[in-house]
């Protein structure tokens, strides 16, 4: 039987492979976006499965708007992802704050007034901040975040439990660090994926830091976030994702072994965050969780963006603006 699910910002990366899993395996999906641009989702999905899926526009920050559209959705799982990265965030603080923080309390408060009892939502490794550990990090380690948009997830981390003590609401919040695939495009750590697209384009590309870092192919993080609203976890959980620790040197090369040629190049500073993190805890309690090899990964993202290249579709506007 088929299950619906209420997405916020299923427009932006994740929750696009989100919509493409759920709708392929059957599944309804209710999209809340206050987006009206779908070239992400065109992008990885086929006409006939995008055409099953439901647009509700609306704002994040319009606690009546996302009450409204969530009784619409007639929906039994939510999850949460619509939010502002890291350079809006410092830039503009407080509309972060509205859309990372409130918007969150949003979605919080109209599922206490639906009575809906599960919330999947997207935390990020930035609420561990500053961390030069060798060590893969579990969900024990200190979190000081040195960023609004770290300070903003670690609120809602906190906000969620204390959801589930006053309204005994469940949530599982979902700790990626640097995710790439097709669609992954804003902010520092999309450079990778940029330079993949790039690649494929022929053209240059510089990834502005250095070091290594936890990377994970975003399909494995959709599948993430799909098992935690299937499970049955009560309480306000917290979980990092894990994909394969590799270092920039070891995708620039890979990226330019692919495309024979030596345009990709990288150089910066290190991410601030540990290059590891240690999964154990999301794999102990949920079914089967995919691990794409990293050659694999980068080989069917690269493939993606030819076919679309080769097909006129292929977007090039975060390019552009890099």
């Amino acid at each position: 039987m088929s299950q619906t699910y209420f997405i916020t910002g299923a427009q932006g990366c994740i929750g696009s492979w989100i919509v493409k899993a759920l709708t392929e395996r059957g599944d309804k999906a209710v999209v809340f976006d206050r987006s009206n641009d779908s070239r992400r989702l065109s992008a990885i999905m086929e006409n006939e499965d995008l055409a099953n899926v439901r647009f509700i526009s609306g704002d994040i920050t319009d606690g009546s708007a996302v009450l409204t559209a969530l009784n619409e959705s007639r929906a039994e799982r939510v999850i949460h992802l619509a939010g502002l990265q890291v350079p809006t965030c410092k830039a503009d603080p407080v509309t972060g704050a509205m859309v990372n923080v409130a918007g969150t309390l949003n979605v919080f408060e109209a599922a206490r007034a639906a009575a809906i009892r599960k919330i999947v939502y997207a935390s990020s490794a930035a609420v561990y901040g500053m961390n030069d550990s060798d060590e893969a990090l579990d969900e024990t380690a200190q979190c000081e975040p040195t960023t609004h948009y770290g300070v903003f997830k670690r609120a809602n981390e906190g906000n969620a439990r204390v959801y589930f003590l006053d309204h005994g609401i469940d949530s599982v919040g979902l700790r990626p660090l640097t995710v790439y695939g097709v669609n992954r495009d804003t902010g520092l750590t999309s450079d990778p994926t940029k330079a993949m697209k790039s690649a494929v384009l022929g053209r240059p590309f510089h990834i502005r830091f250095s070091g290594a870092t936890d990377f994970q192919y975003v399909a494995d993080t959709a599948a993430a976030f799909i098992s935690c609203a299937d499970e049955t976890l009560e309480g306000a959980h917290v979980f990092n994702l894990h994909g394969e620790t590799v270092t920039v040197e070891r995708i620039a090369k890979l990226i330019n072994e692919r495309s024979g040629d030596g345009l990709v190049t990288f150089g910066g500073p290190a991410i601030p965050i540990a290059a590891a993190m240690d999964d154990t805890a999301i794999r102990r309690v949920t079914s089967a969780l995919p691990s794409t090899p990293l050659e694999a990964g980068m080989r069917e993202t690269m493939e993606r963006f030819a076919a679309l290249r080769d097909a006129g579709r292929l977007d090039t506007s975060d390019l552009e603006s890099s």
